[in-house]
């Protein structure tokens, strides 16, 4: 079994409720009667495979599937699994037709299921956990990434005052607190000496490129954070908002760019790659390729100092999952795999360190 193909195997579908991560299933059904109207009982959870951050259910009731996300129970880190920023911008780009699930109520209440949490509609489609798309034609493949690219593009370019978001986030040296806040998180959920991420804590915030711009930005921007149409390649809604906020697109958009320059191997959320393969045949553009349609869409010549954001993104992106292993030790990792996240945070570093020096840092 592929890489690939064992993902789609174990993140796909729903699952009993682990035992730690169940509730009072009543109590949820009185409050949701209460404010959701035409809510119906009764009601049956399931809990989702996938999602390694905040826990995630589908609820069932006779006329409608719900979601159900939750901040996990537990010891949490600072500023983590935030439901209610995730409902505020799902809320706020809704009436746009930004494709978002419609979100339907925020309940900040714990003393109903035991964490705060929302719910929002049940959207039917596809989820791909890997970027090839084992399944679909050439023609499928180019079609698909293009519609995530404009979706993407799409987003950067709302105005986020015009949408009640100016509280979201504070425009401006994005980076700069991110490098801050990943550094703060790895640290409290360090398990061991990584020489490399020790150095870029030190190069990264005394290096940033300038020009820095601001929009919204969901912060994890990846294929299998969507939901594609069941049979045309459309994405109805990009899922899995919690590191969103107000920030630099460029950011945003390199982050992206990583599933053309991840190292192989991890077999975690976020780190398989198209490294390796053949693009032209899979029908998948080039890094350069679909760079230059983003480009296009959003009005500019070309992306400066890709290497820094490359050495930024693997940086960040090893904070995140070392916040996962932080998690395993702490009880409260949200994903049976999350565990596997321990593999991928040295490789990460070193492929961060490695675009550092190409962006001129020094061993």
């Amino acid at each position: 079994m592929s890489e690939s193909d064992d993902r789609q195997e174990k993140f796909s579908g729903t699952k009993e409720v682990a035992e730690r991560y169940r509730f009072d299933t009543q109590s949820l059904a009185n409050y949701l009667a209460a404010h959701i109207d035409g809510f119906q009982t009764p009601l049956e959870v399931r809990q989702f495979k996938g999602g390694q951050s905040n826990p995630t259910y589908q609820l069932i009731t006779p006329n409608r599937k719900y979601v159900l996300r939750r901040k996990p129970p537990g010891k949490l880190l600072p500023s983590a699994h935030a439901v209610d920023r995730e409902y505020k911008v799902i809320h706020a780009l809704h009436p746009t037709g930004f494709p978002v699930a419609k979100p339907y109520v925020l309940c900040e209440d714990e003393s109903v299921i035991g964490t705060a949490f929302y719910v929002m509609e049940c959207v039917e489609g596809r989820i791909y956990w890997g970027p090839l798309l084992p399944d679909c034609s050439s023609r499928e493949r180019t079609a698909i990434y293009d519609a995530m690219n404009e979706t993407l593009a799409r987003l950067h370019q709302l105005d986020y005052r015009k949408l009640g978001l100016e509280d979201f986030g504070k425009p401006g040296n994005y980076i700069t607190r991110q490098i801050g806040r990943w550094t703060k998180q790895y640290k409290l959920s360090e398990t061991e000496t990584i020489v490399e991420m020790d150095k870029l804590i030190d190069w990264l915030p005394a290096n940033l490129p300038p020009g820095e711009r601001s929009s919204i930005v969901h912060g994890d921007y990846r294929l299998d954070n969507m939901i594609l149409h069941p049979t045309e390649p459309k994405v109805l809604a990009v899922l899995d908002w919690e590191l969103s906020t107000i920030g630099d697109p460029m950011a945003d958009f390199t982050y992206h760019l990583m599933q053309w320059q991840m190292p192989p191997g991890g077999g975690t959320a976020g780190t398989t790659t198209l490294l390796g393969s053949d693009l032209k045949s899979l029908g998948i553009p080039s890094l350069e390729d679909y760079t230059a349609k983003y480009c296009a869409r959003t009005g500019r010549d070309t992306i400066p100092n890709m290497d820094y954001y490359a050495a930024y993104n693997f940086f960040r992106l090893a904070g995140i999952l070392q916040g996962i292993v932080g998690r395993v030790r702490d009880g409260t990792a949200a994903n049976a795999n999350a565990a596997q996240s321990a593999e991928a945070v040295r490789p990460l570093a070193k492929t961060a360190w490695e675009f550092a020096k190409r962006a001129g840092a020094m061993d």
